[in-house]
């Protein structure tokens, strides 16, 4: 296999490779350095808590939708037929623990 390069063009072509090889190194090197791996590690953390923090927001708001359209009509008007047993309840537990608390105070 014969070169048919010039000592000139041989010169550049190791000149332009130590060039290349320097550049791949020095990238390397910041891969490998303790802040740029602290600071991919923190990165990817965030990006976790930001993906989990969207999660837990759209399932709440999920669960405030499906509250409130048991409670409110298509109209926006309060469903009196099923807020009033819950009131009640509410009553009546709330009735309960004031009783009780009253009883262990005494």
């Amino acid at each position: 296999m014969s070169d048919d390069r010039t000592p000139a063009q041989i010169e550049a072509d190791i000149v332009r490779r130590r060039e290349q090889l320097a550049v791949t190194l020095d990238e390397i090197g910041v891969r490998v350095h303790p802040k740029t791996i602290i600071g991919d590690a923190k990165a990817r953390v965030a990006s976790t808590v930001d993906e989990t923090a969207g999660r837990v927001f759209v399932a709440a708001n999920r669960v405030v939708t499906d509250v409130k359209a048991r409670f409110v009509d298509e109209d926006g008007a309060p469903r009196v037929d099923r807020i009033l047993p819950v009131a009640l309840l509410a009553a009546g537990v709330i009735g309960l623990i004031a009783v009780s608390s009253r009883k262990h105070r005494d």
